[in-house]
């Protein structure tokens, strides 16, 4: 079996700023500059016949590149403990889109369909017990934080390999998004 995700890599100059919010607080779990990203779809478990299909849809998407920017800090609840941190992302109608044209090629391949609401973020930190101490002083203090744009000119496909150190990705397979001109839509790089 291999654990899959669709994401948007960032460049070093993005995580080396978001790194420099990554302390403080006791307990956090910090991701390593390389793992983070933006997720786009996560899918989990799946054998090498349902991955190869996924591959497949996701080499046919077409979608336009675009810039997208980091702004602000929250957190992810459960049962009124705070799991993770992370660095929003503003949502643009063409990330959305981009969004939504590999949630169908997803299921396309075969995939149930995510059944949660997209909330486009860049992990910072996750958390074992679920400890709330100082998150909301973390929160204050980093509400201003701002990075990029960053062009996304491609997505990617990831292999998720879980260990006793967290989580270590492995890159599968990049695709190209079309110049923002080709779907007659005028951007400028940053």
């Amino acid at each position: 079996m291999i654990r899959l995700f669709v994401a948007l890599p960032l460049p070093e100059s993005v995580t080396s700023e978001l790194a420099r919010t990554c302390s403080g607080l006791p307990g956090a779990r910090w991701v390593d500059t390389s793992s983070m990203h933006v997720t786009l779809r996560f899918i989990g478990e799946v054998d090498g016949a349902a991955a190869e299909d996924v591959h497949q849809t996701l080499q046919r998407l077409r979608a336009p590149a675009f810039a997208m920017s980091i702004s602000g800090v929250g957190c992810f609840e459960s049962a009124g403990k705070v799991r993770s941190l992370w660095a929003g992302v503003e949502k643009h109608d063409l990330l959305v889109r981009l969004r939504d044209k590999v949630e169908t090629a997803v299921t396309r391949a075969g995939i149930p369909a995510e059944r949660r609401r997209f909330k486009p973020h860049v992990t910072l930190a996750r958390f074992r017990n679920g400890v709330a101490a100082r998150v909301g002083h973390f929160l204050e203090m980093n509400n201003d934080l701002q990075a990029g744009p960053v062009w996304v000119d491609q997505f990617t496909l990831f292999r998720s390999h879980l260990g006793g150190q967290g989580a270590h990705y492995e890159r599968l397979c990049d695709y190209p998004l079309l110049p923002p001109n080709a779907e007659g839509r005028r951007l400028a790089p940053p």
